[in-house]
């Protein structure tokens, strides 16, 4: 018998591509989609590509239309999620795709969120590795609150997350420059989105220290086992509807090879089915990861320079939102991990 599910937030693009993933699921089915401006309406009116959900219709996001799911998703923009969640039964498993719960320093989110602190729930990224030499997937076992990481941390983590484990880069002197697509500014009407400003253009955003994605990542990355993180984070804006390439670069510890700095993110992956570290001189491209939960990720080294550089590309809304999400909840479910993620990438 299949678990019921509700998705909050169903007319954005993290809710819409919840839905498309969670369609295909064998063991989830979605009853339930709520909505705000578009509440009353047809799932099929905001989304005309879930064909197969063409039966539903979006309601008002209430505790009353939410609770008596076996699995309720949060897509609901920073600061909404706390108050729904805060409502629903305790035996609810519930993921939240926003903010609202991945920091663990209150001062952090006051900082850079500017509301009150919610509260910590257990972080929806598997493949993060510990210092202890565990994976963050034994904290999700049995979980009924998943916080989803960021789509640019999750990409800035796991690209650098073997490197520091392994004592092989300085994460004192960490740079990262991340191309990113509309899609992760929300579905939102805004000016600087249109097409007209977006084309032939790349933009920078939250420059000098400001992104809200920074504290988290310095958060896992302490999890790793850094002692002190000094991260330097420029994201870029550019033309494509979706997808993120990370270029992660920090100084190297020791005298590794290549090779060698290769054969650290070989064996750190080895057993994950998500992220895929490619072969020596190649590194990744956001097309081919387009659809997909996969995380690619390329290592080199600018001898000259004395640095190791680490390039991973993932789908924004696929691993960076809603196949985490999914994925997660697989795993707090006992189910197969991969159930309704697909691997494979979508191309042209």
């Amino acid at each position: 018998m299949s678990l019921s599910v509700a998705v909050a937030g169903a007319s954005g693009y993290a809710g819409g591509e919840l839905l498309r993933l969670l369609a295909q699921h064998p063991e989830l089915e979605v009853r339930t989609v709520t909505a705000h401006a578009n509440a009353g309406q047809p799932l099929v009116s905001v989304h005309p590509n879930l064909r197969s959900l063409a039966t539903l219709t979006s309601q008002e996001t209430t505790r009353e239309v939410l609770a008596g799911h076996d699995v309720v998703f949060l897509a609901l923009p920073h600061g909404h999620s706390a108050g729904i969640a805060a409502e629903l039964p305790d035996e609810t498993l519930v993921v939240d795709a926003g903010a609202d719960h991945r920091l663990l320093d209150a001062a952090e989110w006051t900082r850079y969120y500017g509301t009150e602190h919610a509260g910590t729930w257990p972080y929806g990224m598997p493949e993060l590795m510990l210092a202890d030499g565990g994976r963050q997937r034994r904290e999700l076992r049995a979980a009924r609150r998943i916080a989803v990481p960021g789509c640019n941390a999750t990409a800035v983590t796991l690209a650098a997350a073997p490197g520091i484990a392994a004592g092989l880069i300085d994460p004192t002197g960490l740079t990262s420059a991340l191309a990113v697509g509309s899609s992760g500014a929300g579905r939102g009407a805004k000016t600087h989105l249109l097409a007209s400003e977006l084309t032939g253009s790349a933009t920078p955003y939250g420059v000098g220290g400001t992104h809200r994605h920074l504290p988290e990542i310095a958060q896992n990355l302490r999890m790793v086992g850094a002692t002190e993180v000094r991260h330097s984070f420029t994201p870029v804006l550019v033309p494509m509807s979706r997808g993120i390439l990370a270029t992660v670069t920090a100084p190297l510890v020791g005298d590794a090879s290549a090779d060698e700095l290769r054969g650290a993110w070989l064996s750190a992956y080895a057993d994950e089915r998500f992220v895929h570290v490619l072969p020596a001189g190649h590194y990744p491209r956001t097309a081919d990861v387009i659809g997909s939960n996969s995380v690619h990720i390329g290592v080199g080294l600018d001898q000259d320079a004395g640095r190791v550089v680490m390039i991973a590309a993932l789908d924004n809304l696929g691993k960076g939102t809603a196949g985490a999400a999914i994925q997660s909840a697989n795993i707090a479910l006992g189910l197969d991990e991969q159930l309704g993620l697909p691997i494979d990438g979508v191309a042209p």
